[in-house]
């Protein structure tokens, strides 16, 4: 099997269908610690520090990169030393592997 951080996004275009809460379960295992899923089912959300301002947007600013290259945009929350990342794939109404590949790949940029 294929790590989520090697897999792409546009390769899974198409009809999303969302999972459901024991196979999102499933692929947390996947992740680095620090992720959680919403209450809902319907979203990953991960809070991060850093050191300042500087580390703060240097990292803001390589997750816009990476989320233009996989074309799935998560929401951010960010101040002077914290990055709140939160992924969720709107138009399946839920988590789906974009979800989860996109936070593998925030991992990465860790």
């Amino acid at each position: 099997m294929t790590d989520l951080k090697d897999r792409s996004c546009k390769r899974c275009a198409g009809a999303d269908v969302p999972y459901t809460a024991d196979e999102a379960r499933s692929l947390m295992g996947q992740l680095d610690e620090g992720w959680t899923v919403a209450r809902d089912g319907k979203a990953l959300r991960r809070e991060l520090r850093f050191p300042d301002f500087y580390h703060t947007m240097s990292f803001a600013n390589a997750l816009a990169h990476l989320a233009n290259v996989e074309d799935h945009h998560p929401d951010l929350e960010l101040g002077y030393n914290y990055c709140n990342v939160v992924f969720s794939t709107h138009d399946a109404g839920g988590l789906t592997e974009k979800d989860f590949i996109c936070a593998a790949k925030t991992d990465a940029l860790l």
